[in-house]
């Protein structure tokens, strides 16, 4: 395994591809690369052919200094399958990657087979003030993380993680969960290629763009929807809101956790992956 490039609408993308069968495109957040799907990319390529990689302004991926929007992402998205020659592929999107997997769905329907969006919403909310507040935080964040990585890694995970889980990461950060990573492997990987200010704010105006509530009902792939009982960022409320639009779609709730229930649950959810993809 290792990283590639492609020239995708004037932009460099980074990726890596693992695995054989049918595809699987991975889409992250805001804010992070495409190791944040260290919970899935091995796992899921024991099954599928798994495709993830860095969105513009983000990881090794260019970063040119603009504002984004999610039209846009969806298109570097459909960019780097058509450089890859993947004409139709499983979506998979978490957090604003699942955003950008429903503009994506919208936009180019017949390069979707399944989709499946975690822990995401179908509107940013149109008060401006709230989203220069998630930018400055973000950008604090970065900041923050500069002096001290450890503690601003453990402060931001109580967001993400379950007081238990949490715990046992403090407790022996060394421990590997599911043979897969550890506290130490998350906060390394939040510190190399992390977003910057610059790149911090062209990703928020993507979020200022997101608003496909009353164009759901045009995805018509069957989509399952997997949200977590505890995620204050992207609540129960905002997945069903999804689940409500979307025609052929399925709705499940992960207990116990918050947004990173991709990573504290890995086994679980990789088993609804496969499951869904393969029936």
């Amino acid at each position: 395994m290792k990283e590639e490039f492609a020239l995708v609408n004037g932009v460099k993308i980074c990726y890596e591809i693992q695995g054989k069968g049918d595809p699987i495109v991975l889409i992250h957040g805001f804010g992070v690369t495409k190791e944040e799907w260290i919970g899935q990319f091995e796992p899921l390529s024991q099954y599928f052919k798994v495709v993830r990689f860095d969105n513009r302004g983000s990881g090794k991926s260019d970063r040119p200094n603009t504002p984004y929007t999610m039209e846009l992402f969806a298109d570097d998205t459909r960019g780097l399958m058509d450089f890859l020659e993947i004409k139709k592929a499983h979506i998979i999107g978490w957090s604003v990657g699942g955003m950008i997997a429903q503009h994506f769905a919208i936009k180019y329907p017949e390069r979707v087979n399944k989709l499946i969006l975690i822990n995401t919403t179908a509107a940013w909310p149109e008060e401006k003030s709230g989203l220069e507040l998630y930018k400055n935080a973000q950008v604090a964040r970065y900041e923050a993380r500069l002096n001290d990585p450890v503690k601003t890694f453990f402060d931001a995970a109580k967001m993400g993680f379950s007081r238990n889980f949490l715990k046992l990461m403090k407790e022996d950060p060394e421990k590997k969960f599911y043979g897969l990573f550890s506290a130490e492997d998350l906060i390394k990987k939040s510190t190399i290629n992390p977003a910057k200010p610059q790149d911090i704010a062209n990703q928020a105006h993507a979020l200022g763009t997101h608003n496909v509530l009353d164009r759901l009902h045009l995805i018509n792939s069957e989509t399952k929807i997997i949200c977590a009982e505890k995620d204050r960022q992207m609540p129960k409320s905002v997945n069903l809101k999804i689940h409500e639009g979307i025609p052929n779609s399925e709705y499940i709730v992960i207990e116990g956790v918050g947004h990173s229930s991709p990573q504290e649950k890995a086994p679980e959810i990789n088993k609804m992956i496969i499951e869904f993809l393969k029936k």
